[in-house]
């Protein structure tokens, strides 16, 4: 099934209030809204409100007969949020560009596609990150997310000492870039 296919299913269930739908919609599209809102001057919280200000626009779009979507429902959630957040900005003063425009010098499906990309290395990474193994997956999520220092970490996977550990990681980082490089090549 092809993306046009999909987000003409995914807006046939939303007007019908399909939890599944709009759970999808919601797990495709949010991510992207609050990077947005984050990068401009807005809050997870104003993110939020933002989406569902949209996910009500689309509601009553996809309820409409004579509605049809003429892009993917990303590009079309996106397009809404902005102009939404843009406004909102305007309003509260923190912006003194027209909204008209900064439309014209920023173009959406630029912005999206450039998202995608980024989400893509996301999920790239975390294939890696599932194929690196133990210790190293343990090793390289207790120093970035965890945020443990050398000295922790050679005590927790029984190193000698934080040097030891340290070279691991270093080692661990290396496997994962390769990883990460083999299959970026094979998806661009």
């Amino acid at each position: 099934m092809n993306t046009i296919e999909q987000d003409q299913l995914l807006l046939k269930g939303l007007a019908e209030n399909d939890k599944k739908s709009i759970e999808a919609i919601y797990r495709l599209n949010y991510t992207m809204i609050q990077t947005f809102v984050l990068n401009n001057n807005g809050s997870v919280d104003d993110a939020r409100d933002i989406f569902q200000e949209a996910m009500v626009v689309l509601y009553e779009k996809s309820k409409a007969p004579t509605f049809s979507l003429t892009c993917q429902i990303r590009t079309y959630v996106y397009s809404i949020c902005r102009r939404l957040w843009l406004k909102r900005l305007q309003a509260l003063s923190k912006f003194s560009i027209q909204v008209e425009s900064l439309e014209e010098t920023i173009p959406v499906d630029e912005e999206v596609e450039e998202h995608e990309k980024v989400n893509n290395d996301f999920i790239l990474m975390e294939h890696a990150m599932g194929k690196i193994g133990e210790p190293c997956k343990s090793l390289l999520d207790a120093y970035y997310l965890q945020k443990k220092n050398m000295q922790e970490i050679a005590v927790e996977f029984g190193y000698t000492n934080a040097d030891n550990a340290k070279t691991q990681k270093y080692k661990c980082l290396v496997r994962l870039k390769k990883l990460f490089f083999t299959q970026y090549k094979m998806h661009n």
